[in-house]
C-alpha cells in the first residue's frame, strides 16, 4: 500500500488569507504499511538524535511503540548505514530510563552505532527564543547535543488529556518535552517539568517550539491507537484503534495530519505557532 500524502494549510479559518503559513507534505499509512522515509539531512548526518516518547514505565499508547520506533531506526540505517543514532529521552516517572528502556522492550534495538542516551544527564545550554515577544521563557534550558548532531526527529505517541476543562493534545512537537532538565523546570514533583505547564502547555509550546522546535528535521506520530486520559495524567486512561502511522518533515504538518486522523479537533498550539512562524 503506498503512503497517503497530504499538504496541509496550517492555519486557524480565523486567520486572513495573508497568515496562512506555506503548506508542507505529511503521509499517513497503515501501521502494517509503514516504512520510515527519513529526510534528506539524514542521508548525509554524521550524527542523528532520535527523541522518542518513553517517558513512563508503560507500553503503546502511552509510549511509542517499538515496531514503530523499529521502523524509524531502520529507515535511518537504510538511508546512512554509517552515522551515529542517539536515541535521547528524559523520563516523567519515579523509574529511571535504564529501567523503561528494559521494561519497554527498547534494549534489542541498541545495535551498533545506536545509544541510549538520558537526556537529564546531558550537558545543557540556553537555546535563544526566536519570538520577539515570548509567552514565558526569553531561552530555554535543553542539550548541548542538540546543536552538535546533523539530524533531529522527533518519534511520539498520540495522546490527548484534559485539564481544567481544556483538551491537550500531545504529539511530535509536545513530545520534545523530554528533552528539558527536570531539575531546571521542575515544580511541585521532582519527576516532571510542572514550569512548562504555566501559564498552560499550549502557550509554553509556542517557546518550545521557537526555541528548539524548529531545530527539528522531522516528526513521527505512532497513531496505530490513540491515547485518551479521563485528566490530566498522561499514563492512565483508554485507547483507541486507529492503526495509522504519520510522519513528515516539518513537526507541525505531522501534528495537524495526526489530529486529523484521529479525528480530533486540531491542537491549540498549532494555529498560534503557524502565524508567528516566518513563511518557508
Amino acid at each position: 500500500m503506498k503512503a497517503i500524502a497530504h499538504s496541509y494549510p496550517l492555519q486557524n479559518t480565523t486567520q486572513t488569507a495573508a497568515q496562512t503559513v506555506v503548506p508542507t507534505a505529511a503521509q499517513s499509512i497503515s501501521t502494517a504499511d509503514f516504512i520510515y522515509s527519513p529526510p534528506p539531512t539524514a542521508k548525509t548526518a554524521r550524527r542523528i538524535l532520535v527523541k522518542p516518547n518513553l517517558g513512563y514505565p508503560v507500553g503503546p499508547p502511552v509510549t511509542v511503540s517499538m515496531t514503530v520506533l523499529s521502523n524509524v531506526l531502520e529507515g535511518l540505517r537504510k538511508a546512512n548505514p554509517t552515522a551515529e543514532i542517539l536515541i535521547v529521552e528524559g523520563v516523567c516517572s519515579k523509574v529511571s530510563l535504564a529501567d523503561i528502556a528494559v521494561k519497554n522492550g527498547l534494549m534489542p534495538l541498541l545495535a551498533e552505532g545506536i545509544r541510549l542516551l538520558n537526556a537529564d544527564e546531558l550537558e545543557c545550554i540556553e537555546y535563544p527564543n526566536q519570538l520577539p515577544e515570548p509567552v514565558r521563557f526569553k531561552t530555554m534550558w535543553a542539550p548541548k547535543l542538540l546543536q552538535e548532531v546533523d539530524c533531529r526527529i522527533s518519534v511520539s505517541a498520540f495522546k490527548k488529556t484534559n485539564l481544567k476543562g481544556r483538551e491537550l493534545i500531545s504529539a511530535s512537537l509536545k513530545n520534545l518535552y523530554g528533552l528539558f532538565p527536570r531539575e531546571k523546570y521542575r515544580a511541585r514533583s521532582p519527576h516532571s517539568r510542572g514550569q512548562l505547564h504555566r501559564p498552560s502547555v499550549p502557550l509554553v509550546l509556542q517557546d518550545v517550539y521557537f526555541c528548539i522546535g524548529h531545530l527539528f528535521d522531522g516528526g513521527v506520530v505512532d497513531c496505530d491507537r490513540k491515547f485518551i486520559s479521563h485528566d490530566y495524567k498522561p499514563d492512565k486512561g483508554n485507547s483507541f484503534d486507529i492503526g495509522q502511522v504519520i510522519w513528515g518533515n516539518d513537526l507541525l504538518a505531522v501534528d495537524q495530519l495526526a489530529c486529523e486522523v484521529a479525528q480530533e479537533r486540531q491542537a491549540d498550539y498549532l494555529a498560534p505557532i503557524a502565524t508567528l512562524r516566518p513563511p518557508a
